[in-house]
């Protein structure tokens, strides 16, 4: 068994959407005092206020501190405290692990989105008519307790069973998010392997010399997303126009970001089905985005070109791609067909030749591998054969009936 969410855009009426808004409010502010408490205790006393502390306090909280609370689920506030546990939690693993530690911080009206059924109470699911086979798309009503009935837009099927249900806020658009467990279903064994080098002249490179073009979502909508960001700054900060300016920036930024999440699931689904083992670079995605260290005269001390301007187009293009979210998806999907995924050490694999192993030097500008041995093919296809000879190199022989271990 395994846990699945689906997400669902949900249609309320006014009313509906506004006891929404003001639940999620309640429940940010609950948030924050939680926060404000631990640090507090923290700060004058040197002691750390448990979980199950707080959450007991909600009793009188709600019964002489704020009443208001008693038009809210039980199990959604007692969520609100969990998610303060868990954003320490967070932060003392992140010290622990020598990262940075990014301690707690509050939450604005636009940062706390969502808020959290954690089990079967305060929430009911009818549904009317389920998605057909054309794709078409099913009807189901969300009862909320103490909200009120929400229109679910089923696009797919619900599949096994609800854990818990969580109700977000995205922009003007609220959505349900049903978390489930169900039973993992592996896909019948496939017996070709690949190795995918990933790019930003392609997106994807494969070692059997097929390409995956490069969608450029942000590229296509850069015009549009400047236009917007300048009408922003042009309007007075708390004026209505300029909220109504931000919320359409914010629309364009989330089209570009839906885009890309759709381009992700149809190529990672494609790769996962025909393939059963897939082979990347393990690359840091943040370190490839780095920008480049300042430069100086040293007689001088003037500042000197660094590339600082064409680094940047690169960095955007990166970015643009997503390499990192494709991957996890990959990864994901892998894991539930029953596929095997591996990352290997990036050195050497751009430069090195596939058919002879010699270093070949080669700069950005170089899109073709040529070899002395005769081996002449893409510089990135050259990379994606020798990614799949290392990722051939990490696994077990006889796990699995694959091409590389036959």
């Amino acid at each position: 068994m395994s846990i699945k969410a689906y997400k669902y855009r949900i249609e309320v009426n006014k009313a509906t959407q506004e006891t929404l808004q003001w639940v999620l409010d309640r429940a940010r502010e609950l948030y924050n005092a939680a926060l404000a408490e631990r640090k507090e205790a923290y700060r004058m006393a040197g002691k750390s206020i448990t979980y199950y502390a707080q959450k007991r306090d909600l009793v009188e909280i709600k019964e002489q501190i704020r009443p208001e609370y008693q038009e809210i689920a039980s199990h959604v506030l007692q969520d609100v405290i969990l998610r303060v546990k868990k954003a320490y939690d967070n932060f003392f693993r992140r010290v622990k692990h020598g990262e940075k530690p990014g301690h707690p911080r509050f939450q604005g009206r636009h940062r706390y989105d969502s808020f959290t059924y954690p089990d079967g109470a305060g929430w009911k699911l009818e549904v009317g008519k389920a998605p057909d086979e054309k794709r078409g798309k099913g009807k189901a009503l969300l009862h909320l307790s103490k909200i009120g009935t929400a229109k679910v837009i089923l696009h797919r099927q619900i599949e096994g069973r609800i854990k818990t249900v969580t109700i977000k806020r995205e922009g003007t658009d609220w959505y349900a998010i049903f978390t489930c467990e169900v039973a993992t279903k592996p896909l019948p064994i496939a017996y070709e392997d690949v190795g995918i080098d990933l790019g930003v002249t392609h997106f994807a490179a494969l070692s059997n010399g097929e390409f995956i073009d490069h969608p450029r979502y942000f590229r296509q909508a850069e015009k549009k997303l400047v236009a917007a960001q300048q009408a922003v700054s042009r309007k007075k900060r708390g004026s209505h126009r300029r909220a109504k300016a931000v919320k359409h920036l914010a629309k364009q930024h989330r089209k570009v970001r839906n885009q890309r999440k759709d381009f992700h699931h149809k190529a990672s689904r494609q790769l996962v089905n025909r393939y059963q083992v897939i082979a990347f670079e393990d690359v840091e995605t943040k370190n490839l985005t780095k920008a480049p260290a300042p430069r100086q005269d040293e007689a001088t001390g003037a500042n000197l070109p660094n590339g600082a301007s064409s680094k940047a187009g690169l960095n955007t293009s990166i970015l643009d791609a997503g390499w990192g979210a494709f991957t996890e998806m990959i990864a994901t999907k892998a894991a539930w067909a029953g596929r095997q995924v591996i990352f290997v050490n990036p050195k050497h694999t751009s430069q090195a030749c596939s058919g002879c192993g010699t270093i070949v030097k080669k700069d950005l500008s170089d899109r073709w591998h040529s070899c002395a041995c005769g081996t002449e093919l893409d510089r990135d296809t050259n990379a994606a054969v020798n990614i799949l000879a290392l990722g051939r190199k990490h696994l077990v022989v006889g796990t699995r009936p694959t091409s590389a271990t036959t």
